[in-house]
């Protein structure tokens, strides 16, 4: 009796034990995931240091050539005095006619509803856009990012330009849900 007892309490003794190691092996896996996702992220903001240091034209240039890189066609950039919206216009691989708007502002500013919605009025209207996208070098701020959501548009802030730039494809940003991905909350200014 003594001996089935002391092998009961070894059981479950040894039942919590590796209850707790499971739950220990889960709490570092979602912690690694986390961090692995944080750094990725910081990667894609330090690869876009030159970008930063480029003028409009030169980033509008960026984005077509980052369009074409994934297959889209007839990729032109119009941007410049009384472009109505588009700097950049092209056909993504499945045909559908994009209009791009860049933005690039300095990483601790961040573009507003405003903006969004000028870009809305156009986009469609005088460039007949099936996809319009808004390519910006900061954040979008949430009422910007809400009425992005509510009326289709694509938003391309600081960090899906980061990753566009390590190689996501376009394609796959514009079915993004803008109400899920990127953030709101401005970068810090660099203080040399």
């Amino acid at each position: 009796m003594g001996t089935v007892l002391l092998v009961a309490l070894a059981a479950v003794v040894l039942a919590v034990v590796v209850t707790g190691l499971v739950r220990a092996g889960r709490r570092e896996a979602r912690a690694e995931k986390k961090r692995l996702a944080e750094d990725a992220q910081l990667q894609a903001r330090r690869s876009l240091a030159a970008v930063w240091a480029m003028d409009d034209r030169a980033f509008e240039e960026y984005v077509a050539e980052l369009c074409r890189r994934d297959g889209c066609t007839k990729v032109e950039r119009v941007g410049g005095s009384g472009d109505l919206g588009a700097d950049v216009i092209g056909y993504l691989p499945d045909g559908r006619k994009i209009v791009v708007q860049c933005k690039r502002f300095a990483k601790h500013r961040s573009v507003g509803s405003r903006d969004i919605q000028t870009f809305n009025g156009t986009a469609r209207a005088e460039h007949d856009a099936d996809v319009p996208v808004f390519v910006a070098s900061c954040v979008f701020t949430r009422p910007a990012r809400g009425f992005a959501a509510r009326h289709g548009l694509c938003l391309i802030d600081v960090d899906l330009l980061g990753f566009w730039n390590s190689g996501t494809t376009l394609s796959s940003l514009v079915e993004l849900d803008i109400r899920r991905s990127g953030t709101h909350r401005k970068l810090s200014p660099d203080h040399d």
